[in-house]
């Protein structure tokens, strides 16, 4: 069928404005409550992971800046897809079953802490020495001038970058429709199951994702805006 014979038929395109709002709230319901509720969680704790390896890395001690590195080099090493596959599906013949939703959060934490951990780990290293020997003038430990002066002002450096991961996790949340999460696109995969409008439910949830990505993008310049006052 033409494009233009498809505008000429009624019938269909009735059809399609019927799909189209009969999907949205499922789909809508989907990103809400599971594709940005599992970003959120999993961005929380892999930063959390990022901030522990990225000390690990500056820390001087072998073990632990080996460790570290194994840790990163074999997340960013393998697809996110695989390492949510085994951990869905390849644990639980160990003897280790987890449900789809902490499934899909241990994987996207673990991908976020071994990515988001360089940008900390860069954010730290661009702080100047100064400032840390200004710290200890001051009569500061390490771990004082760590909390209270350096990592404040590596904060700042990283958010951009941080902002970005962010927004790329809430469209890989996608992912989680093989580990049977209901999220977004999964429900879009039932919807097609049902109706055989492929394109059209799909569009739809291209532009439900977007949507979000482009408000969360206005929030991240906003914060980005109010942090540069203070530079």
């Amino acid at each position: 069928m033409s494009l233009s014979s498809f505008f000429e038929n009624p019938e269909r395109l009735n059809r399609w404005i019927d799909i189209a709002q009969s999907s949205f709230l499922p789909l809508l319901k989907g990103a809400l409550l599971y594709s940005l509720t599992i970003a959120i969680a999993a961005f929380f704790i892999g930063l959390i992971l990022a901030v522990l390896t990225a000390l690990a890395r500056l820390s001087g001690i072998k073990p632990l800046i080996g460790i570290a590195r194994f840790y990163v080099s074999i997340i960013r090493g393998t697809p996110l897809l695989v390492q949510l596959f085994i951990i869905f599906y390849g644990l639980p013949s160990i003897g280790l079953m987890i449900d789809p939703i902490p499934s899909a959060i241990i994987g996207f934490s673990l991908s976020v802490g071994a990515y988001s951990s360089e940008v900390v780990r860069a954010a730290i290293l661009s702080i100047q020495k100064g400032q840390w020997e200004a710290a200890y003038s001051l009569g500061m430990t390490y771990w004082q001038a760590l909390r209270r002066v350096v990592l404040p002002q590596a904060a700042r450096v990283s958010i951009p970058p941080l902002s970005n991961s962010f927004i790329s996790l809430v469209k890989d949340t996608s992912l989680a429709s093989v580990v049977l999460v209901p999220e977004m696109f999964r429900k879009a995969q039932e919807v097609v199951a049902a109706t055989y409008e492929p394109l059209l439910v799909y569009a739809e949830a291209a532009l439900i994702y977007w949507v979000i990505c482009f408000v969360l993008s206005i929030i991240q310049d906003r914060i980005e805006n109010k942090l540069d006052r203070y530079v």
